[in-house]
């Protein structure tokens, strides 16, 4: 209790007279950090708000615990701003944010990321998950605890990274994922899965499959057109398993090769939008298993060429963003 009392008045001459944010607020707000395991960033809060938070009317803090400032020491003023983001963010607009979001930060030019997709039961930052309901909220500051620190690095492809194909899989999850894909208005791609095109089960090999709808397919008018299933199935699976944050770290305009021969997915960023070859994926991790990721597409990814036969191995240069 007399640990508590000395912070608050300390902390009492560090904030400011006038501040954006009632003096009020920030200190209801850092006794309550200090009383759940936060006094790390409660002294902190209280450093700044003299420089930094005068003219803001409002902030979401995501407050690593003491343990993470303990083990990792103090940080710079560059990643503490990096943890404070100018708009007051509640769980509920935090859980209807959709994947790759961009939360301001009051770090210049950095932004946090949505990595969590619809289908989670949590919400993830820069691959760092928050502890569901905030600590503090009174409507203009909002805190939520974090277990570790964000990356301001986030999203920056290692260099030259290379895929190599895995055979370190689990064929029971392609039977899972037929499953999940039929029930979910794939069955296209459910029975592509089934008719095992690749000799997955002979290799178990990890892939990612994004998984075009039924009803672009019988738009487009492939059902039935069984010439053409090959190259529609080869086009649209990688020989590498990525989830969903993984496509959201790599770069802008990054290339992904397939196992249709000369077909490379591009992929991009259009607003809260991941794009593949400007199809939005529309369901993201739509099925995670031990060998299979499957994403889902509203549009079949288009071939401008003729079919090509199928890579025997997908060398290094069509897969320049597979394994890490």
């Amino acid at each position: 209790m007399a640990s508590r009392f000395l912070l608050l008045l300390i902390l009492s001459y560090l904030l400011p007279l006038s501040s954006a944010l009632p003096s009020q607020t920030l200190l209801d707000a850092v006794e309550i950090l200090s009383d759940s395991g936060f006094v790390s960033m409660a002294l902190t809060l209280g450093l700044l708000s003299k420089t930094l938070l005068l003219q803001s009317p409002s902030l979401t803090i995501f407050s690593p615990t003491d343990h993470v400032f303990v083990e990792h020491g103090q940080p710079p003023l560059s990643l503490l701003q990096f943890h404070l983001s100018p708009l007051p963010l509640s769980l509920q607009s935090l859980e209807t944010l959709p994947p790759a979001s961009t939360i301001p930060t009051l770090l210049p030019n950095h932004s946090l990321v949505i990595t969590s997709s619809s289908s989670d039961d949590y919400v993830s930052l820069n691959g760092v998950r928050i502890d569901g309901s905030p600590i503090f909220d009174d409507g203009s500051l909002i805190v939520f605890g974090i277990q570790e620190f964000f990356d301001p690095n986030f999203g920056v492809p290692r260099p030259n990274p290379t895929c190599v194909p895995s055979v370190n899989g689990d064929d029971h999850s392609f039977a899972k994922a037929s499953l999940v894909l039929r029930s979910s208005g794939y069955s296209v791609m459910a029975s592509f899965l089934d008719l095992q095109l690749l000799g997955f089960k002979a290799t178990t090999a990890t892939l990612t499959v994004f998984a075009p709808i039924d009803d672009a397919m019988k738009t487009k008018g492939y059902i039935g057109n069984f010439s053409e299933y090959p190259s529609i199935f080869f086009r649209h699976v990688l020989p590498c398993k990525f989830s969903w944050a993984d496509l959201v770290a790599f770069n802008d305009g990054a290339l992904l090769g397939t196992y249709l021969e000369g077909f490379k997915i591009n992929v991009t960023k259009s607003g809260n939008n991941m794009m593949i070859n400007e199809v939005a994926i529309t369901t993201p991790d739509l099925y995670y298993g031990g060998s299979i990721v499957v994403h889902g597409l509203q549009e079949v990814l288009a071939v401008l060429e003729k079919p090509q036969r199928l890579a025997e191995s997908p060398s290094d240069n069509e897969l320049d963003h597979c394994e890490f």
